[in-house]
């Protein structure tokens, strides 16, 4: 009897390959589906990987998601406090999966504000948190649930650039847009990088049943598309096993929305 695969699960699964040439980095994943691929690459893909217990420890086997103190039965092999992650994140050594708000034609993601008036947003959000650090600093990939020009913006900018991407008239002093490093970009219709020409954003893969036209029209810019896309993995039985042993109570079925 065969068992019909989720969209999720492919995505996660697909997400978790985002870590598999990073070697002994800090994978860190924000929300369900970033950390459960964060998780399943881990343990399967790149056991070189290092994870935290997401408060202040790191562990030697990624941490299921439950309701319950679990975490507590999971071997720890060292503390990982915010000294030590500051640390890590100006190192370099850390590649995180973050879910953006708004993210722009080049790659200049939001998570603040909407609006256009800083003093009278539409929306207030989060701020921009660790992301200014994180995209100077090392590498990100970014997870969107709902692929729309809401999201991937049709104007110039984010309305409020809160990480780097590859603009070059706001980067640092001393960078490049070669120092930028937005890895991929996993969403419910596909998945795809920056890795077109002059680092346009990119289509890599398309899930089952999604058309190149279905992902243009719901992106506020162009994106490069090869003459060939595949379509995205099947996830193994070996990878949903895992995915259900670190998603005990199916969290991730509402990750979607």
């Amino acid at each position: 009897m065969t068992t019909e695969i989720t969209l999720v699960d492919r995505i996660i699964c697909a997400a978790a390959l985002a870590w598999k040439d990073d070697g002994e980095v800090l994978a860190t994943g924000i929300g369900v589906v970033p950390r459960l691929a964060a998780s399943l690459c881990m343990k399967s893909i790149n056991t070189d990987l290092m994870m935290t217990d997401s408060e202040s420890w790191m562990v030697s086997e990624p941490v299921p998601l439950t309701n319950s103190s679990a975490s507590a039965n999971i071997p720890r092999e060292g503390w990982m406090g915010f000294t030590r992650i500051f640390d890590n994140v100006w190192s370099g050594r850390r590649h995180a999966m973050v879910g953006p708000t708004q993210i722009d034609k080049f790659g200049q993601a939001n998570i603040s504000m909407i609006g256009t008036d800083y003093n009278k947003p539409k929306v207030q959000m989060l701020g921009a948190r660790g992301f200014p650090g994180n995209s100077i600093s090392h590498a990100n990939s970014f997870f969107v649930p709902n692929h729309s020009k809401s999201v991937f913006v049709s104007k110039d900018e984010v309305d409020m650039v809160a990480s780097i991407g590859y603009n070059a008239k706001r980067l640092p002093r001393g960078y490049s847009v070669d120092d930028v490093q937005i890895r991929f970009i996993f969403t419910n219709l596909c998945v795809m990088d920056f890795g077109g020409k002059n680092h346009q954003l990119r289509l890599l893969s398309l899930h089952p049943g999604v058309t190149v036209e279905q992902v243009q029209e719901a992106t506020g810019f162009a994106i490069e598309v090869p003459a060939t896309v595949g379509v995205t993995a099947d996830p193994t039985p070996e990878q949903i096993a895992l995915l259900n042993h670190f998603d005990p109570k199916n969290f991730r079925a509402k990750a979607l929305g």
